[in-house]
């Protein structure tokens, strides 16, 4: 499993050493989030950077998950801007559903609601984006710290790798985390998932949107 590491830098020197490509990083040909398909899904995921959401089916999941983030991000600004991150593009209109509650296990796995959180393979931020994902979008490596541009880009990296392996969890998690082949990372984001992060992962379910599916055991 790649697990996230607490750079030891602040965020100001962080910032600065991603911006001038000082951190290391995977060749896009190869390691995790590099398919040759993703660059078209994800480069729309960014150009379609707007918000679509049931005012009812929003409050119902702030109030429920909120609270469990508390201890994980003390600043309630950025709870809160997670949360609307994270609702936002597991509700994408025009896509597979992703069921928000594993977003949430993902990211507590990958960088513990660390947006400054860097792997030792370079992964950045919430989601562990890979760095050369600004490069290949015009974009600067600086905003993977970014809540929202990295929520975007994983989500649609793990949509990507869950229509891929027909909504099989752990093959796409395993897909997503560079560890085909072997189970830990996947196991421990669906127990993650399953003890922690559900309850409102069927908010705005519809024949246009359905669910993936539950956690297993959920």
């Amino acid at each position: 499993m790649a697990t996230s590491l607490r750079s030891g830098l602040g965020p100001l020197s962080l910032a600065l050493a991603l911006a001038a490509g000082l951190l290391p990083w995977r060749c896009a040909l190869a390691g995790p989030q590099s398919d040759p398909g993703l660059k078209d899904v994800v480069a729309r995921a960014i150009a379609e950077a707007q918000c679509f959401t049931d005012r009812f089916d929003s409050a119902v999941w702030y109030r429920l998950m909120e609270p469990r983030l508390r201890r994980a991000v003390p600043d309630r600004s950025e709870r809160v801007a997670i949360l609307q991150d994270v609702y936002c593009e597991t509700h994408r209109p025009g896509e597979a559903r992703l069921p928000p509650g594993l977003v949430m296990a993902l990211i507590d796995v990958e960088s513990r609601f660390d947006r400054w959180a860097v792997s030792s393979a370079g992964a950045v931020g919430l989601m562990q984006v890979m760095p050369f994902w600004p490069e290949q979008l015009g974009m600067r490596r600086y905003e993977l710290t970014h809540i929202g541009p990295n929520v975007r880009m994983g989500c649609a990296i793990l949509r990507y790798y869950l229509k891929q392996e027909h909504h099989d969890y752990r093959k796409a998690l395993a897909h997503y985390n560079g560890s085909a082949g072997r189970s830990g990372y996947s196991d421990a984001v669906l127990e993650r998932w399953g003890d922690r992060w559900t309850g409102a992962d069927d908010l705005g379910n519809s024949e246009a949107t359905q669910p993936v599916t539950k956690p297993p055991g959920g």
